[in-house]
């Protein structure tokens, strides 16, 4: 799975950790809980003697949730230092005293970790603020609504096989949608009041159909026909450059033609070859990357691709029928073709819905 810059899901994935900034060192996990109770004072005295045992159990709550996470990012209780997160710190308390959910605990927590791991961004920490200030208002059908959305904006399959890649997003929905999607403009018009979306009437959004082979065009597109002259081609290149025939492969969607398995074929730089290599007297198998002559043959592949505009039209038409197959995905579909306005995701609703996102699957990526 990747979110367009960073990727996960799978062996042959990339995390990448973004900067962590630099605080007041000496903050321990016993230390940290005493800066959370220290700011925590500064709540008690808004509050009358009935409100403040409701507070009190809300905060201690979210303290819970919140140290096991920090604990388990390296260096993070040190953030309990930096003046600017423990403000940020005391409008996540206010956020918890607030809320009747559970859930927001955890999101308020997410939000925190993302805030100290994007410190050094102020573009970031203006998001993260900003989602802080909204996760006790917004709706629990708007938030789910605005995950969704996200999801579909920002993770996509980097495995090349097509039934695979739809099995990943398969399974990433039926962990994000938890409940019934929402309909109508209800949840719309609550995002855009709270600046977590930004809706416009000029236009619609592209249907799944439309969108999703834009976007993973490497799935739907023709290939090379079996036993074509491209095809005699197209093995000579691969044997030329010391590459394997299996970088082609029989296509899922018509079994008649070939294609080199990946998403896109903007992935081309990023395909590793499996070379065994002798290590301590055991043959080892490592990953090694293309040369330059060996991309460049690979895209030369590429371009001996059919551009029969019927033949891909089949495909995608097959693409969505194997689309419909997966319960969640067929979910997806009938709900998103049926969003009647276009909405753009801020960056305080990117950053709530992408940490509500990580609440529901930890190992998605971290937002860029």
């Amino acid at each position: 799975m990747t979110n367009k810059q960073s990727q996960k899901g799978g062996d042959q994935s990339t995390n990448l950790q973004a900067d962590q900034m630099v605080v007041h060192v000496g903050i321990d996990e016993k230390r940290a809980r005493e800066v959370f109770q220290e700011m925590n004072l500064q709540l008690r005295q808004d509050y009358t003697q009935e409100a403040l045992e409701i507070a009190n159990a809300r905060v201690s709550e979210f303290e819970d949730r919140l140290m096991p996470k920090m604990e388990r990012v390296d260096g993070a209780l040190k953030a309990f230092g930096d003046p600017s997160f423990q403000l940020l710190l005391v409008d996540a308390q206010k956020a918890a005293a607030s809320t009747e959910r559970p859930a927001d605990y955890d999101l308020l927590s997410e939000l925190l970790v993302h805030r100290f791991k994007k410190g050094d961004s102020r573009i970031a920490r203006a998001g993260i603020s900003l989602a802080v200030d909204i996760v006790d208002k917004v709706s629990d059908e708007s938030l789910l609504g605005l995950t969704v959305a996200h999801a579909v904006n920002s993770f996509l399959p980097v495995t090349g096989d097509i039934n695979q890649g739809l099995d990943v997003l398969n399974d990433l929905f039926g962990k994000i949608i938890y409940e019934d999607l929402p309909s109508g403009h209800e949840w719309l018009d609550h995002l855009d009041i709270l600046n977590a979306v930004r809706l416009s009437s000029f236009g619609g959004l592209k249907k799944v159909q439309q969108y999703y082979p834009e976007i993973l065009p490497g799935y739907v597109d023709v290939g090379i026909e079996k036993s074509s002259e491209n095809h005699t081609k197209a093995l000579e290149i691969l044997d030329s450059n010391n590459l394997t025939r299996g970088l082609l492969v029989d296509h899922s969607l018509n079994t008649d033609y070939v294609r080199i398995p990946i998403p896109s074929r903007t992935q081309i730089d990023s395909i590793q070859l499996q070379r065994q290599v002798l290590h301590g007297g055991d043959l080892v198998v490592v990953p090694v990357s293309l040369t330059e002559a060996q991309k460049t043959a690979i895209n030369t592949i590429y371009d001996l691709y059919s551009q029969d505009a019927g033949l891909k039209q089949n495909n995608i038409n097959s693409f969505i029928e194997e689309w419909d197959k997966r319960p969640n995905l067929k979910v997806l579909k009938d709900w998103w073709d049926t969003i009647p306005i276009i909405l753009t995701i801020t960056a305080a609703g990117k950053v709530l819905a992408h940490s509500n996102a990580q609440r529901c699957d930890e190992k998605l990526p971290p937002m860029d």
